[in-house]
C-alpha cells in the first residue's frame, strides 16, 4: 500500500516537474499582453499563461516588435503576428492562442492587432496576358493598405490606389513600410508620400 501511495504522488508531480524544467534558464521574460507573455530562450519564442504554463511552444517565427532596449512578440486580440519566407521575401500572417495559424501568411506588412483589427500590406497579382515564346504568364504585382478583422477579411481599405511593387528578393530586401497606425480605438492616422500624416475615423463594422 505505501509503494503504491508512493508511485501515485510521483505521478502526480511528474508534470510539475517537466514543467519547471521547461522553465528554468530562460534569457527574457516579457510582460503579459492579453493573458499572455512571450519568453525567448537561444533566439526561440514560446508564450506562457498566468498560470505559467507554456501553451504555445518554442519556435522561430514569432515577429518581435521593439519595446525599448528589447523587442518581443505580443498577443491582441487574441491574434500574434508570424512571418514565412517566400524566395527570399517575407511573408506575414497571424496564430491564435493554440499556436494555429488562422491567417496565412500572404501581406507584405502587417501591424499588431488592435482592438480587433490590424493594417496590412495586401498584395495583389494582376495578370496582363502571356509571352507566347517563353509561354509564361506576363504578371504585375501591387498591394493596397487595408484593415482586417480577426478572421483576415478587409473590413476598411486605406490606400487611394494600388502601390506597384516588384516581386523579387533584391527589390524586397526588407518588407515595405505601412505608413499607418492606429491611434485610438476610433482612429488611424496615415501617411502620405509628403511625410504629412491624416487622421480618419475608422469604419463601424456594420458599414
Amino acid at each position: 500500500m505505501k509503494k503504491l501511495i508512493v508511485l501515485l504522488v510521483t505521478v502526480l508531480m511528474l508534470p510539475l516537474t517537466l514543467m519547471s524544467q521547461n522553465l528554468k534558464n530562460i534569457d527574457f521574460i516579457s510582460p503579459f499582453y492579453d493573458g499572455l507573455a512571450a519568453i525567448e530562450k537561444n533566439g526561440e519564442w514560446a508564450f506562457i499563461n498566468e498560470s505559467g504554463d507554456i501553451i504555445i511552444d518554442y519556435r522561430t517565427d514569432l515577429v518581435t516588435r521593439s519595446f525599448g532596449d528589447k523587442g518581443y512578440p505580443i498577443f491582441n486580440s487574441g491574434r500574434c503576428l508570424i512571418v514565412k519566407k517566400k524566395q527570399g521575401i517575407s511573408y506575414f500572417g497571424f496564430i491564435d492562442k493554440k499556436g494555429k495559424t488562422v491567417i496565412e501568411p500572404q501581406f507584405l506588412n502587417a501591424t499588431d492587432f488592435n482592438n480587433g483589427m490590424a493594417i496590412v500590406l495586401q498584395l495583389h497579382e494582376n495578370i496582363l496576358g502571356e509571352n507566347d515564346v517563353l509561354d509564361k504568364k506576363v504578371v504585375e504585382y501591387s498591394y493596397t493598405k487595408n484593415v482586417i478583422n480577426s478572421s483576415g477579411e478587409a473590413i476598411m481599405y486605406l490606400s487611394e490606389k494600388p502601390n506597384h511593387v516588384t516581386l523579387s528578393k533584391e527589390y524586397l530586401r526588407v518588407p515595405p513600410k505601412i505608413g499607418a497606425k492606429f491611434i485610438s480605438q476610433k482612429l488611424i492616422a496615415i501617411k502620405n508620400d509628403s511625410n504629412k500624416w491624416t487622421i480618419i475615423q475608422i469604419d463601424e463594422p456594420n458599414q
